[in-house]
């Protein structure tokens, strides 16, 4: 990207689940448009290396250790990005699980592990960002959701039902800071190549995903960063309000 093709020149960016998959690439994309790019995650070791890809290509990166259901560590982080980089345009939440598998027999762990970083750990970083932005008078919250958010499937309910949750709380505050110059966004991606499988804890679902995405030519990170970078580029009058991504190959 060349240096007068740069729509971000100038702009903060905070990226959760920084340290691989989407958000990785969505931080190296939003640094190459030029932004200031925070980058949080739990894996300290990959976000150092991550932060020093993104300074030799001239950025200015905040690396922040970051659990985002921990809702101090939440503010800490905006609190942190506003100080050390200048401010906050741009918040990406990323960060989350996808832990597919029947209702009936699940271990009840996954569930709360889902809820608590797909909708609390998203609405903690949220609320940590909003009112700054709302004062301000611009900004962009840019939700990564899913297909899941708006297809239910047998086998990923209680995922189903953390990503639908994204979505109608995406929708309701949208609907209270538009017309305050703050856009909410979503992004949906549907099957992407990245770690997400590896941590499935039922074996059937971890083998029907595997195969679903063996069948088809997936989406790759860089696809979904792409997405967000076109919805954080548009003109302050222009609100992308979702963003559904599938493969060419994915039939639902």
């Amino acid at each position: 990207m060349t240096e007068t093709n740069r729509p971000l020149t100038g702009k903060v960016a905070l990226v959760t689940g920084a340290s691989s998959g989407i958000g990785e690439a969505t931080a190296i994309a939003l640094a190459g448009a030029g932004a200031a790019v925070a980058i949080g995650a739990r894996r300290r070791d990959r976000l150092d290396a991550l932060a020093g890809k993104l300074r030799e290509g001239g950025a200015s990166v905040l690396q922040l250790d970051l659990d985002v259901t921990d809702e101090e560590q939440c503010r800490t982080a905006v609190a942190r990005t506003r100080a050390e980089l200048g401010g906050l345009d741009v918040l990406v939440n990323n960060a989350g699980v996808m832990l597919l598998g029947m209702i009936v027999g699940a271990d009840t762990e996954d569930w709360r592990r889902m809820l608590r970083t797909n909708v609390l750990g998203l609405m903690y970083m949220t609320a940590a960002a909003i009112e700054g932005m709302v004062e301000q008078g611009s900004g962009d919250v840019v939700n990564v959701s899913s297909v899941a958010g708006r297809v239910a499937r047998k086998g990923a309910g209680v995922y189903n039902a953390s990503k639908w949750a994204v979505n109608a709380f995406s929708e309701s505050l949208r609907q209270e800071v538009t017309t305050k110059g703050v856009r909410i966004s979503l992004v949906e991606p549907g099957a992407v190549a990245t770690e997400l499988t590896d941590h499935i804890t039922q074996p059937r679902a971890k083998a029907a995903l595997q195969e679903m995405n063996e069948s088809m030519r997936t989406l790759q990170a860089e696809d979904i960063a792409r997405a967000v970078l076109y919805v954080v580029s548009q003109p302050p009058h222009v609100a992308i309000n979702e963003l559904l991504v599938r493969p060419t190959d994915q039939e639902r």
